[in-house]
């Protein structure tokens, strides 16, 4: 099993910034490929950023692209996403997930192939 706890979410201006961190356990965290998904209020949850298990391949929905950015360190067993220019539309619950399965070069965007899942953190946007 691979547990996955979230932090860094929190109350930011139109604009600003956030870095999420997602601490993993698990030996086999290096060849996981990551993912960051959101869900508002009343809202499926949502793909935002995945990554491959290396680091070398990174997708990113509409929304996030240009803005944010999805990286890992192996050694630290810990996976980021940095939001820039945040918007009030960014506002969700932030979770996120582990893809043992993956491809080495591609990267899932459904949530159904995630493994597993930490608790999320809240991110809320004002404007």
């Amino acid at each position: 099993q691979v547990q996955l706890v979230e932090s860094g979410g929190g109350l930011v201006q139109a604009g600003g910034s956030l870095r999420l961190s997602c601490a993993a356990s698990g030996r086999t965290f290096v060849r996981y490929a990551m993912g960051w998904f959101r869900q508002a209020p009343g809202k499926e949850r949502e793909f935002v950023a995945a990554i491959t298990w290396n680091g070398q391949y990174t997708y990113y929905t509409d929304s996030a692209e240009g803005r944010f950015t999805i990286s890992r360190d192996n050694d630290k067993n810990t996976v980021y996403l940095q939001m820039n220019s945040l918007k009030p539309e960014d506002t969700a619950v932030y979770y996120c997930a582990a893809d043992r399965t993956a491809s080495p070069t591609t990267v899932a965007t459904m949530r159904q192939l995630y493994d597993y899942w930490g608790q999320g953190t809240q991110v809320t946007v004002s404007s």
